[in-house]
């Protein structure tokens, strides 16, 4: 018996019991194999609607909704979320404009300084509008963050999930809103930013929800995110209702170098690129976030619910997964990770 045909033997082994592990149950159950210690297994947190990541010096700063306030998380490795330094940084106030309903926090280190940017009201949903904190301590689980107020958007009208990015020497935000008052629909918006808590000029319109699978449950665009490759830029965001299980993932183009307060410079995928997996317990995926790790891996964090009919509530656990780019330079997310199954952790 030669040399190769002995070493096979463990091998095989180990092959049909890896098998044999993730074989059916007595109720028709797949059983997913044992995660090992060099991986991880979704969910990061059971509990963590509208999931934020910023990567600063090798440390990742996390936060999500809470709906009173800015809790951050600390650690060196986004796999281990559930065990990370956690601390609630900020309280809203208890009266007031920015009292109420804080959602989706984003904390940004731009010009030497923290900036969290999130929606808020005084209990009145139609009073929702964008809201910014500044800390200028060096570590932003450190330091007062210091209310900078309402951000006054162009139109003065509804506001949520307000992100920021610059292009060249430019600061912009992008967020969700509606165009008329009562809600009809929200849609995309991008303004430009004379610094991070002053918005200049009008609000443009970049895209609004006309694509079927973008009006399930109501006719909405939100939860926009920024990524960068080659010459391009990229908004991830969520369409469709958060109380359906088909949330999902949009995608708009454009070139960088293009005038992005011209909504023909935003180019709309015709298909959604990232949809629920009922299979694998990912129902409405969505208002993600993105972080690269060491090793240059690309990662989506996202949130989904466990189960169907879970809708906006707390049942939204956050959720990562690696992801890679196509031959025309785009993200592909493939489809999202079932709960269980052991994902390579980052470098």
């Amino acid at each position: 018996m030669s040399k190769n045909v002995i070493l096979r033997k463990p091998l095989l082994m180990i092959m049909l019991l890896i098998v044999s592990m993730a074989c059916k149950d007595d109720h028709g159950t797949v059983t997913p194999p044992p995660v090992t210690v060099s991986e991880f297994k979704n969910p990061l947190l059971l509990n963590g609607p509208d999931p934020w990541v910023f990567k600063k010096d090798k440390i990742y700063y996390a936060t999500h909704t809470t709906g009173n306030g800015l809790k951050l998380y600390a650690t060196s490795n986004m796999a281990n979320l559930s065990s990370a330094t956690s601390k609630n940084v900020w309280l809203a106030p208890s009266t007031g404009m920015n009292a109420k309903n804080i959602w989706a926090p984003e904390i940004h280190f731009i010009n030497n300084a923290w900036y969290c940017y999130y929606a808020a009201d005084d209990g009145d949903n139609a009073n929702h509008r964008m809201w910014v904190l500044e800390n200028k301590s060096a570590n932003p689980m450190n330091g007062t963050w210091e209310d900078k107020g309402k951000l006054e958007l162009g139109d003065d009208k509804w506001a949520i999930d307000g992100t920021v990015f610059y292009q060249g020497d430019q600061l912009y935000m992008i967020w969700s809103g509606w165009e008329d008052e009562p809600f009809k629909s929200q849609e995309l918006y991008i303004s430009k930013m004379s610094n991070p808590w002053t918005a200049e000029g009008p609000r443009v319109q970049i895209s609004k929800p006309e694509l079927s699978w973008e009006q399930i449950g109501g006719t909405i665009n939100e939860g926009p995110q920024i990524l960068r490759r080659g010459d391009k830029i990229f908004i991830v965001y969520s369409a469709s209702g958060c109380w359906t299980d088909d949330y999902t993932l949009g995608l708009l183009t454009a070139e960088d170098d293009a005038d992005l307060m011209d909504p023909d410079s935003w180019v709309k995928d015709s298909q959604p690129v990232f949809s629920k997996l009922p299979e694998g317990q990912v129902y409405g995926p969505g208002h993600c976030s993105f972080f690269t790790s060491d090793d240059g891996t690309d990662w989506i964090v996202y949130h989904a619910n466990p189960q169907t009919g879970q809708g906006c509530g707390n049942n939204r656990s956050i959720r990562m997964q690696p992801f890679s780019w196509d031959n025309n330079g785009k993200p592909f997310f493939g489809k999202p990770v079932p709960l269980g199954v052991g994902v390579k952790k980052p470098s």
